[in-house]
């Protein structure tokens, strides 16, 4: 039988590439797509790459005979959702805002309350397998968690971290800002909330959690890229281990990992967009250690990442549906 799947706030980029890739999961039955907005309206008048692919047609109408809902709302609207409409217990949740990162639950008005797993499947596989509402992690968090956790997991991280990421625009969302803006993006490039983004409170947690200690300082740089969609983000810190002791630490860590791989080459973007696999890539100067790291932002730090959690929630090889070819050529 295949898995009902219902999504909730239907037209923006992470439920365009959710149902790009649910489209064609073998064993998911779109339900319905929620949205206020385009309600009525075909879901390839908003989502052009798929026409003639789907004939579904947005509703304003909650269904609740699902197995499974994808909220695919902007921050803070997630948790006013659940709030205004009581989802079944039965029905698994996979919340892709930040609403439930860092507390991992929701209470309502009535006193009912659900808890929600981190679902980063890297540390937290067990308790996805076993969870019914899943807090999806942050585009950044993911490649800035990658990064580090295996330094954190060795309580290896004893100075300052400084990180640096460039992202794509489609990480700001589909509505259009001044600094999204294709006149103003394009040959263009710009920092913003240098040192204080809001997924470094969700990093932090993180990485304290698999140190089992705090940690120090991370600094962190985010740039607006002249891109449409990719994470590239760098991370050094003053370290002792060897270039082989290293390499060792990050590829063990990562050894049952299904999307997530440590190269000995150089990577790029290229290399992932369009899939849900995670690069890293480890070098050792003098005695600091260098972490490289690249995702697709939509993918594996969004929709990809949320259907993987989808796939071990419902007792499916994590894999299936997610076999995606990269843009690299």
């Amino acid at each position: 039988m295949n898995i009902k799947a219902g999504i909730i706030g239907g037209a923006g980029y992470t439920a365009g590439e959710l149902l790009r890739i649910l489209i064609n999961h073998p064993q998911v039955d779109i339900s319905y797509v929620h949205s206020n907005s385009h309600a009525g309206h075909k879901v390839f008048e908003a989502h052009r790459d798929l026409f003639g692919d789907t004939d579904l047609t947005f509703t304003d109408k909650l269904n609740m005979d699902v197995d499974v809902l994808f909220l695919c709302l902007g921050h803070g609207k997630a948790a006013e959702f659940l709030e205004k409409n009581p989802i079944p217990e039965h029905i698994k949740i996979i919340d892709m805002s930040q609403d439930f990162r860092l507390n991992l639950k929701h209470t309502s008005s009535t006193g009912k309350t659900r808890e929600f797993i981190y679902g980063l499947p890297e540390i937290n596989k067990d308790q996805i397998v076993l969870a019914k509402n899943i807090a999806n992690p942050g585009c950044f968090a993911t490649a800035f968690e990658l990064a580090l956790l295996p330094l954190a997991a060795g309580n290896l991280i004893k100075s300052e971290v400084h990180i640096n990421g460039i992202t794509g625009s489609t990480g700001a969302g589909q509505a259009l800002s001044d600094t999204t803006h294709f006149t103003w993006r394009n040959n263009n490039i710009s920092i913003y909330k240098a040192f204080t983004h809001q997924h470094l409170k969700e990093v932090c947690s993180t990485l304290e959690k698999a140190a089992k200690s705090a940690i120090p300082k991370l600094n962190f740089i985010p740039v607006r890229g002249n891109f449409t969609r990719g994470i590239f983000l760098s991370a050094y810190t003053e370290c002792d281990l060897d270039q082989g002791q290293a390499n060792s630490l990050y590829k063990n860590f990562y050894k049952n990992a299904a999307f997530t791989f440590v190269s000995d080459t150089d990577i790029s973007v290229k290399d992932v967009v369009n899939t849900n696999k995670c690069f890293l890539k480890v070098e050792k100067y003098d005695d600091k250690i260098l972490v490289t790291s690249v995702i697709d932002n939509l993918t594996k730090g969004a929709s990809g990442q949320a259907i993987q959690n989808m796939n071990l929630m419902f007792g499916l090889d994590e894999r299936t549906g997610l076999n995606l070819k990269p843009v690299s050529f």
